[in-house]
């Protein structure tokens, strides 16, 4: 941890440097660097708890290439579609009609393709859903294609609405933290702040200022995404192709992604992406003479897997691609980075707010860097299995095989989906660290309708009075629920933290000392 030392040399030169800024007066309680959805979606747990939150965009504006369709297409997990539900803005999504991808919850169902792993689909039909045991129904779904901009907008507009300032075409450049709090350098401005979160993307600077280190393994590949007009369309099959020198995919007419296995070269070199060079790596990995006639838009992207080995240095912290990098295979990395806006910001705002309890800051990192490690070790087994070589296809086959059984598909499907996703319980009950289900109770209310205001509750089945008077007693930081629900799992009662995942379950007489000791875990 970061222990300042004010009288040391490099403090008074961080000191004067600072000072020469122009001073904005105003003291936040959080600076998020990165207005992108992980940004966002923080800025608005924070400022739901009652936080004041400034969100510095190093873009003039949202809009991007790599946000407009097909690019801007992402697929959304259960976890992040269960927390878009338990703030209310799962309904303000506008999924096109053309794009949305509605996986039959049920046994039985038509073999359209739901998903892939390193290109290998997985089908609906195949995927047996009652295996999930937590998932009831009425439940959110478990897969739900998403535009980019349109997630931003909704959660711009949300973050405005909670008094949050966004200030676009402002780049963090610099900072500095001491034992109270961070001063952020912006152009010429100095901004003070208490704490400063970094959602700045795989090249965040608040990652490389800060001194985090960032572990992880190099490239084996440079992809492209490309927009372009092809002269000879006939050449290109629709859909994903994995070829004898790499991977291809058209998804819609001229909108290529390309993955030529140059060990990353091409992206490491900083040359332009012309239309030349991208018509010299599709004829090389399509194996055709394709001509393209114009280039209207490229990027470049690597599968570099990297990790910060602490999501946290002092009043700094990490979330979202500032934290973690990894190839876009199966579209994790959106995902991966709401849930660490879900898990950092009802945390960061009770240990602001003087209302949490020790650690549990601390339990920000412990509880989201295993789950980053697991989609980083998910990317690198997708890329083993793609690459040109006999053994790579060997395996390939083996697990095409594996996931065109009932078992393997709903085992891929629950990993790619989220399904499985459980923080370390502590011991107690095998519902603790999941994802409450969403019960439903007698009047038809959800529990997840139940949770946008971001608190704690306890979920009382058998309106237990010693339960009552307990969360009575408790009622600054839990509200209490009661009632019968449609379909209880057995349970008698559920503590939920705020994000929604279950502290403590009882299936009988709920042990009051239990309840105790996981309500000061948690809460204050």
């Amino acid at each position: 941890m970061y222990k300042p030392d004010a009288g040391s040399f490099r403090n008074f030169v961080y000191q004067s440097y600072f000072m020469k800024a122009t001073q904005i007066h105003s003291t936040h309680d959080v600076i998020i660097s990165g207005a992108g959805p992980v940004g966002l979606f923080l800025a608005c747990e924070l400022a739901l708890a009652g936080c004041s939150v400034l969100v510095l965009e190093k873009a003039g504006h949202p809009h991007s290439p790599l946000k407009q369709l097909p690019f801007g297409i992402r697929g959304l997990s259960a976890p992040t579609i269960e927390a878009l539900y338990r703030r209310g803005l799962l309904k303000e999504l506008e999924v096109p009609k053309n794009l949305k991808n509605p996986h039959a919850n049920a046994v039985q169902g038509p073999r359209r393709q739901a998903g892939h792993f390193a290109g290998i689909p997985f089908h609906d039909g195949d995927i047996d859903t009652s295996r999930w045991r937590y998932r009831l129904p009425g439940s959110p779904a478990t897969s739900l294609i998403a535009e980019m901009e349109e997630l931003e907008t909704v959660l711009s507009r949300r973050a405005e609405a909670l008094g949050v300032e966004i200030r676009r075409g402002f780049a963090v450049t610099n900072f500095h933290q001491t034992g109270d709090g961070v001063t952020v350098r912006s152009g010429d401005q100095s901004i003070k702040g208490k704490w400063l979160v970094g959602c700045d993307g795989s090249r965040s600077v608040v990652r490389k200022t800060g001194g985090f280190e960032f572990a992880g393994t190099e490239p084996e590949f440079t992809g492209y995404s490309a927009k372009v007009d092809i002269a000879n369309p006939e050449k290109l099959s629709p859909g994903r192709h994995l070829t004898p020198t790499g991977m291809y995919l058209q998804s819609q007419p001229g909108y290529l992604a390309i993955q030529d296995f140059d060990g990353g070269a091409f992206h490491s070199s900083g040359k332009p992406v012309t239309r030349e060079h991208v018509q010299e790596v599709l004829r090389h990995i399509s194996n055709t003479d394709v001509t393209i006639s114009a280039l209207h838009f490229a990027t470049t992207w690597t599968d570099r897997a990297r990790q910060a080995t602490t999501y946290r240095n002092g009043r700094v912290l990490l979330a979202g691609d500032a934290a973690h990098i990894h190839s876009p295979l199966g579209g994790q990395g959106l995902n991966l980075g709401l849930g660490d806006a879900m898990n950092l910001g009802w945390k960061l705002a009770a240990t602001i707010q003087k209302k949490a309890p020790e650690g549990l800051l601390d339990s920000y990192h412990a509880e989201r860097h295993p789950i980053g490690a697991q989609v980083l070790d998910w990317s690198r087994a997708q890329v083993a299995i793609m690459r040109p070589d006999p053994h790579a296809r060997a395996l390939n086959a083996i697990v095409r095989d594996l996931m065109h059984t009932r078992d393997g598909a709903t085992y891929i499907a629950g990993r790619v989906w989220g399904v499985f996703t459980q923080y370390d319980p502590g011991g107690g009950h095998p519902l603790t660290g999941h994802s409450v289900p969403n019960f439903e109770l007698e009047d038809g209310a959800g529990i997840g309708e139940l949770m946008h205001d971001g608190r704690g509750m306890l979920l009382d089945f058998d309106r237990n009075a010693s339960l009552k008077a307990w969360a009575i007693a408790h009622s600054d930081g839990i509200k209490y629920v009661s009632g019968r629900a449609k379909e209880q799992l057995g349970l008698s009662a559920v503590l939920i933290r705020p994000d929604g995942m279950i502290a403590w379950a009882s299936d009988s007489d709920p042990d009051g000392s239990e309840l105790e000791k996981a309500a000061g875990r948690w809460f204050a």
